[in-house]
C-alpha cells in the first residue's frame, strides 16, 4: 500500500536553549557549527513540543511540521508502534558546563492527574564527556521523607538528601518520572526522553537567565515539586551492552524501557554500519563527519547534527569510521531481550538498562529488596570518605557551591571541558583510617565497597598476619634480593625479598 507521503531522511529544525547552565562545549567539544555566540545549554534535535515543534528543512516535506507529518502518514513515520497525537520522542544535546538546576519531571499518571497533560517525562542520559571528578545528584538517600525533603530543599543542602553519583563518559543513566535530579558543573551528554516540557525544579533562581526567584515563589515551587516526587527510583549509571555485529561493527544498547531505547554503534574506517528497523529512527553523530545512505538517498551527517528515519525506509547504511547514536520506540522482546540474552548477557544485567526489561526489578536494575533501613543523614550522621562536608573531598563542595550559585559558578565554564579524553580518568583509593578518599560508583552516596566487603588496608593487614609478618601496613619498599645480597657478601639470603617499613 502506498504511503500518502513521500519519505527520506528528514533533516529538522533545531531549537536552541540559551539557559544560564551552559557553555560552549556543543562547538569546542562536538564541532557543533551554526550555534548563535554566546552560552548555549541545549539544542533539541527531534521535537513535538507545543511552541517547539520542528519542521523538516529540505527534500519533498520541506516546510512541513514533524506533527503535520505523524497526522499524514503515522505507519509510514512510526511503523507499527503504538502512538498519540505528537511524535513520540524527544532528544537534546546538553551542555552541562554549570550544574543544571536540582529538578524532576513528572510521570506519566502524575502529569495526567497535576499538570493536564497527556503524559509526563522519562528520560536517560548518555554522557558525552565529562570532567574528572564530575558528578550527578540522581534520586534521594533511604529513609528520606517528604518533609526531609521540603527542608533540605529550602535550605539548598542537596547532598544531605539525594544521592550523589561520578560521572564518566561512555556511562548511561535511565531516570524515571518523579525522579529528583541535576548534573554537571563539566558534562556533556546526549538525552532521550518522552516527549514533553513539564518539569518543576527547587531553585532559588531562573533557569533561563539566573535572575532571583521571590521566597513566595520558590516555596511554592518546592511543593509543587514535592507533589510530583517519586522516592522510589535509584537509578545506576552503567556502560550499556554490547553485542558485535561484524569486524570493526559494535552494537551497544544504552538504556531501553516502555518509552524509547538508545544504541551506540562504531564502525571502523573500513566497516560499514547496516542496520535494518520496522520503526522510526533517530539517528545522531556522536563523532566525525559520515555519510548517510537510506534506499535512493545519500547525504552527509554532520558532527553532533542528527537526521530523522521514517519507519518506511526500512534501512539504512552508515559508511565508516563512523560513532552513532540510534534512539527509538522498542518492542523489548524483539529489539532488545532476545538479541542481548542470545549475545549471553544476563537478567540482571538487562535489567540495570532500564525498566520492564525483567521480572523482580525496579527502573535502573534494581533488585526488589526491602527498603533500607532508615537511618539519620546530613549533620546527624558521620559523612562517608568524599561526601561534601567530610573535610577531604573540595570538589564537591565546589559543585554544591555552584548549584546554588550558577552565577558566580561563570569563571569554570571556560575549562568545565577542556583537554578531555573520554573514559580515561585518573582515581584515587585510599585506606579509610588514612582519611577521606574519593568515592567509588556504586551505592547511595557514590561509594562502593571494595571487593571481598574489605578495604585495601584489611586486606593488606589480613595477608601480612597469613605470613608471619610483623608491625603495621604502610607504604612498600623494595629490598634487594637474595642474588644481589650474595654478591654483596650478605649471607642472610633467606630473608623476603620485599618488606613494609615498620
Amino acid at each position: 500500500m502506498p504511503h500518502p507521503v513521500r519519505w527520506s531522511p528528514l533533516r529538522l529544525t533545531t531549537p536552541v536553549k540559551q539557559h544560564v547552565f551552559g557553555g560552549r562545549a556543543l562547538a569546542d567539544r562536538l564541532g557543533r557549527t551554526g550555534l548563535p555566540s554566546g552560552p548555549v545549554a541545549e539544542t533539541w534535535e527531534v521535537s513535538d513540543v507545543d511552541g517547539e515543534v520542528a519542521t523538516v528543512t529540505e527534500g519533498p516535506s520541506a516546510g512541513r511540521s514533524l506533527r503535520e507529518l505523524l497526522a499524514a502518514d503515522p505507519a509510514g513515520l512510526l511503523g507499527d508502534r503504538p502512538h498519540g497525537p505528537r511524535f513520540p520522542l524527544l532528544t537534546k544535546f546538553i551542555d552541562g558546563t554549570r550544574a543544571l538546576p536540582v529538578h524532576l519531571h513528572a510521570d506519566d499518571a502524575t502529569a495526567r492527574r497535576l499538570e493536564g497533560e497527556p503524559n509526563g517525562k522519562t528520560e536517560a542520559w548518555h554522557v558525552l564527556d565529562a570532567v574528572p571528578g564530575a558528578t550527578a545528584l540522581v534520586g534521594v538517600r533511604p529513609g528520606t521523607d517528604r518533609e526531609r525533603l521540603r527542608r533540605a530543599l529550602l535550605a539548598q543542602d542537596f547532598d544531605a538528601v539525594m544521592r550523589r553519583l561520578p560521572v564518566r563518559a561512555g556511562q548511561t543513566v535511565y531516570v524515571p518520572g518523579g525522579t529528583l535530579h541535576s548534573f554537571g558543573p563539566g558534562t556533556l551528554v546526549y538525552e532521550i526522553e518522552q516527549t514533553s516540557d513539564i518539569q518543576q525544579h527547587a531553585m532559588p533562581w531562573r533557569m533561563e537567565d539566573g535572575a532571583p526567584l521571590g521566597e513566595r515563589e520558590r516555596a511554592a515551587n518546592i511543593e509543587r515539586l514535592l507533589a510530583e516526587w517519586r522516592p522510589e527510583p535509584r537509578p545506576e549509571f552503567q556502560p550499556g551492552l554490547s553485542v558485535p555485529v561484524a569486524d570493526s561493527v559494535v552494537r551497544t544498547v544504552l538504556c531501553a524501557g516502555p518509552y524509547f531505547a538508545l544504541e551506540r554503534w562504531t564502525a571502523g574506517r573500513s566497516a560499514r554500519i547496516a542496520r535494518t528497523f520496522a520503526t522510526v529512527q533517530v539517528l545522531s553523530n556522536a563523532g566525525a563527519p559520515v555519510t548517510v545512505t537510506s534506499g535512493d538517498w545519500t547525504g552527509r551527517l554532520d558532527r553532533a547534527r542528527t537526521l530523522l528515519l521514517p519507519a518506511a525506509l526500512g534501512e539504512v547504511r552508515v559508511a565508516g569510521p563512523a560513532d552513532v547514536l540510534f534512539g527509538y520506540v522498542p518492542d523489548l522482546e524483539a529489539d532488545i531481550r532476545a538479541p542481548l540474552t542470545a549475545a549471553g548477557h544476563g537478567p540482571a544485567a538487562l535489567a540495570a538498562l532500564g525498566e520492564g526489561l525483567w521480572p523482580g526489578t525496579r527502573e535502573g536494575g534494581a533488585a526488589l529488596l526491602p527498603e533500607e533501613p532508615a537511618g539519620p543523614v546530613s549533620a546527624i550522621a558521620p559523612r562517608r570518605a568524599g561526601d561534601p562536608g567530610a573535610g577531604g573531598d573540595r570538589r564537591a563542595r565546589t559543585r554544591q557551591q555552584e548549584v546554588r550559585h550558577p552565577q558566580g559558578a561563570a569563571a569554570q565554564g571556560g575549562r568545565a571541558l577542556r583537554g578531555l579524553r573520554p573514559g580515561r580518568e585518573r582515581r584515587r583509593r585510599r585506606d579509610p583510617a588514612a582519611g577521606p578518599g574519593v568515592a567509588e560508583p556504586g551505592s547511595e552516596d557514590g561509594a562502593r565497597p571494595w571487593p571481598e566487603g574489605r578495604t585495601p588496608g584489611e586486606r593488606l593487614r589480613t595477608a601480612r598476619t597469613r605470613l608471619g609478618l610483623p608491625g603495621r601496613p604502610g607504604r612498600p619498599r623494595c629490598v634487594p634480593g637474595p642474588e644481589v645480597r650474595r654478591r654483596r657478601g650478605d649471607s642472610s639470603v633467606a630473608r623476603t625479598t620485599m618488606r613494609r617499613r615498620q
